[in-house]
């Protein structure tokens, strides 16, 4: 078969090859990657002829095969502390084109326990354990990347919180990708019961190079589990970077996404959450900014399974120079949801008569004893507000800059993490505000 001709062929010999180096210890591993590969046989690669993705044309990243590289040189220890925000103190997790680098890495261990681990060591370690719920939550059936994913299914991270453990640190995960590189790296997180943790993924390129970035994550809650999840995705100029996020809630659980794209050539994000018990509640925040000829695409799809769940949706969209953003987010409230609360928000800022947003939000209602709104917004910078500001003495750059970051920063101040906080809006303003710094603008 040609490569060219059928671009899917190129990872589906590197998958076969993948699967011939690893011990068979597992069956049900072997069946999970062989269905996946079976799957993504039959779909390939996603195009603008399905629905799902008919604003986002892959076909700039089919065009080239990208390679695993697993013995690249990873990052120097002056790279990853740059990385990292003053004051976060922090367990870590490094890897590299998605293999962990337990060097570079500092994984929590409570009374002799480790509760976040490589994944490869994982399915060697405990793999009966991984069972119920690795390649369960997010599907292969229905996300033809995530089959591709799981083909590769080899190394990432495994975090398994007890039964009603409080951590008092985040953990953070930290995939570096290098040029010309594949990258398939799989998250587990699994919540016990009334457990409390905050994970931050963390995507980043090594320097301003092309590759490929293929991340999935599935998230488990159990009953009264607490879950923040930070994803920072400030990936090379170069990069394409596809994301799945997959999360299953039981009762009374509560999952909280914060999601942040600032780089890559071509994003495409897909978050998928199941209310699947009384009383489960996520709330679901992100910022999106794109310039020069970024692509972002945010889809979201939240159904509501059971009564009295709750939801919160807010995202937000600054681009600028030819930058074009996807924004879908569709809620699904089931028959059996009665009492359901739901609300999306989407607000986008145009600054430049180039940048271009398609925006779709969506309401499914089965049920008849709900509350649920849905909007969206698309604009320009307010005139009578700049008009206040250059009335008092602010030049018009200024000015711009100012109604700039406080329409982002609407975001950032939902972030809980203080020195998460501070370490976006240092990155947003070196964007949005041509390398200014906060004391520049005086808002400090």
């Amino acid at each position: 078969m040609n490569t060219e001709a059928d671009p899917k062929h190129h990872y589906l010999q590197a998958a076969r090859a993948l699967r011939s180096r690893l011990p068979a210890r597992h069956a049900w591993i072997e069946a999970l990657r062989e269905r996946a590969s079976a799957r993504f046989d039959a779909t390939g690669f996603p195009t603008v002829r399905d629905e799902a993705w008919k604003y986002t044309n892959l076909a700039s990243l089919v065009r080239q095969p990208f390679h695993a590289v697993p013995d690249a040189s990873p990052p120097t220890r002056e790279q990853l502390e740059r990385l990292l925000p003053n004051a976060f103190d922090a367990f870590r997790l490094v890897f590299l084109n998605g293999h962990y680098r337990p060097e570079l890495s500092f994984p929590p261990r409570i009374d002799g326990r480790d509760f976040a681990l490589p994944l490869a060591a994982a399915l060697d370690s405990d793999a009966e354990a991984l069972e119920p719920n690795l390649g369960r939550v997010a599907s292969v059936d229905h996300h033809p990347l995530a089959a591709l994913n799981t083909a590769f299914l080899a190394d990432g991270a495994y975090i398994h919180l007890p039964d009603n453990l409080t951590l008092d640190r985040p953990i953070h995960l930290i995939y570096f990708a290098t040029a010309e590189a594949l990258a398939q790296p799989r998250t587990l997180i699994v919540a016990g019961p009334n457990s409390r943790a905050t994970v931050v993924e963390q995507y980043v390129g090594i320097d301003e190079s092309r590759y490929f970035t293929n991340a999935v994550t599935e998230v488990v809650l159990e009953r009264g589990a607490r879950l923040e999840h930070y994803r920072l995705q400030t990936e090379s100029r170069l990069g394409f970077h596809v994301n799945g996020l997959h999360v299953r809630q039981r009762e009374n659980s509560e999952f909280t996404s914060q999601a942040i794209d600032l780089g890559g050539l071509l994003v495409r994000n897909d978050l998928y959450a199941l209310l699947d018990a009384p009383g489960a509640s996520c709330r679901l925040n992100g910022l999106y900014v794109a310039d020069g000829r970024q692509h972002v695409d945010n889809h979201t799809y939240v159904s509501h399974a059971k009564p009295r769940c709750t939801s919160r949706e807010f995202y937000k969209g600054v681009l600028d120079g030819r930058g074009r953003a996807v924004f879908n987010g569709r809620v699904v409230v089931q028959p059996d949801a009665q009492h359901t609360d739901a609300e999306q928000i989407n607000r986008n800022l145009l600054l430049s008569e180039d940048a271009e947003i398609d925006t779709k939000p969506e309401l499914e209602i089965y049920a008849d004893d709900v509350k649920c709104s849905h909007g969206a917004t698309v604009g320009q910078l307010d005139l009578d507000q700049l008009f206040y500001l250059r009335s008092r003495g602010v030049d018009d750059a200024q000015a711009r800059d100012l109604l700039t970051f406080a329409f982002a920063n609407d975001v950032l101040r939902r972030f809980r993490s203080a020195p998460l906080r501070a370490m976006l809006e240092h990155a947003i303003t070196t964007r949005l505000l041509r390398g200014r710094n906060l004391r520049e603008l005086e808002l400090i």
